[in-house]
């Protein structure tokens, strides 16, 4: 299994970024996929997730209204979009998979990419 991380990049605050995870050696459509972030001296935490289908989505608090997650399941590709970055967005972005029902445990998932890195400067 492969993800791969992708759309990272230096930005000015209020810009956008689009991420992007392709992945491989999975069933695909049947994975839950999530996107979480670390940011430097800081612990890994979650961003948002969406379901198998695509119908049902959560993001944490902080990103609501700003960043939007999707998935085209034809194209094994889970996206995510932020707009209105802020400085406290900088982080190494990460996608996940894991099977069954969505979860904000990063412990819960199987499968990780390798990582993308957003700077937004102020």
């Amino acid at each position: 299994v492969q993800l791969q991380a992708s759309g990272g990049g230096l930005v000015q605050a209020g810009g956008s970024l689009r991420l992007s995870c392709a992945a491989s050696g999975l069933s695909f459509s049947r994975y839950v996929m999530a996107w979480f972030r670390q940011a430097p001296g800081k612990e890994r935490e979650f961003v948002s997730v969406i379901n198998w289908s695509g119908f049902s989505t959560y993001y944490t608090d902080s990103v609501k209204g700003r960043f939007t997650i999707s998935r085209d399941n034809a194209k094994n590709t889970v996206y995510l979009q932020m707009n209105s970055l802020k400085p406290e967005d900088t982080a190494a972005y990460y996608c996940a998979a894991r099977q069954g029902d969505y979860s904000t445990e990063a412990q819960s998932y199987n499968y990780w990419g390798q990582g993308t890195l957003v700077t937004v400067s102020s």
